[in-house]
């Protein structure tokens, strides 16, 4: 286990690229210095840890930065393979299909749930809520294959598409909070909808995800200042 001093991460409390590395650390046991950060007005130490993007999260290890939600992840994995549970599978197919539906979860879903918060009409939003739905439809199907009738996308036990996929599912609280937007109904994609539940009854999720009033005040920030900016710039 690391010790605190050596492991330190720049983060987001809301960001679901933060809370998917924070989960991570968590199913690992790994103890680790937490640092918030405010994305309004970047400080010297994100700046200096991350100068091209300066984004979240920046794992620090050993005075080391790791950058971007995805390489950390699989850093923490590798890392501390001795450590906790796998996150990646095992299996060299089963760890590909999870690293594409990752980029899928990433690519497709996550930017069609932020269009619909930052849409500028209804007509927007409801187009960006179709998108949101064909991907949540899509991810059904690969929960379907990846899960093998089991209770996580991983099987057993939350893995790696587990912590990619759910660390956005505070954000689709707060959609439907803010919009009355259901992103994932019991009707449309039963699986995902079981696993959701499951999801959000683990450790892994409860000690880490926080609440969704949390959520919607961050992003009632974000919009009194959305000139020039945009939802996802703000969450990383």
């Amino acid at each position: 286990m690391a010790a605190e001093g050596s492991l330190k991460l720049l983060g987001l409390t809301v960001s679901p690229f933060v809370i998917r590395v924070r989960m991570a650390l968590q199913l690992k046991g790994i103890g680790y210095e937490y640092i918030e950060q405010d994305l309004f007005t970047k400080g010297e130490l994100l700046r200096k840890s991350n100068p091209v993007y300066m984004k979240v999260p920046v794992l620090i290890h050993d005075g080391k930065p790791i950058c971007e939600s995805l390489a950390i992840v699989q850093y923490v994995d590798e890392v501390w393979a001795a450590t906790g549970p796998s996150i990646l599978p095992a299996d060299p197919y089963d760890r590909a299909a999870a690293r594409i539906w990752a980029a899928y979860a990433d690519s497709k879903l996550l930017p069609a749930w932020v269009g619909i918060m930052w849409a500028a009409t209804e007509e927007e939003r409801a187009e960006k809520v179709d998108d949101t739905l064909a991907a949540i439809g899509q991810l059904e199907e690969a929960f379907g294959k990846c899960s093998k009738g089991k209770a996580f996308f991983a099987g057993d036990s939350v893995g790696y598409l587990d912590l990619v996929v759910g660390s956005q599912l505070l954000w689709f609280e707060a959609l439907q909070k803010m919009f009355g937007v259901v992103v994932v109904e019991v009707g449309r994609a039963p699986l995902l909808a079981a696993w959701v539940k499951q999801f959000g009854e683990t450790d892994t999720a409860k000690e880490v995800v926080p609440d969704v009033d949390t959520a919607v005040e961050y992003l009632t920030k974000l919009q009194s200042r959305r000139a020039g900016s945009t939802v996802a710039q703000l969450l990383s």
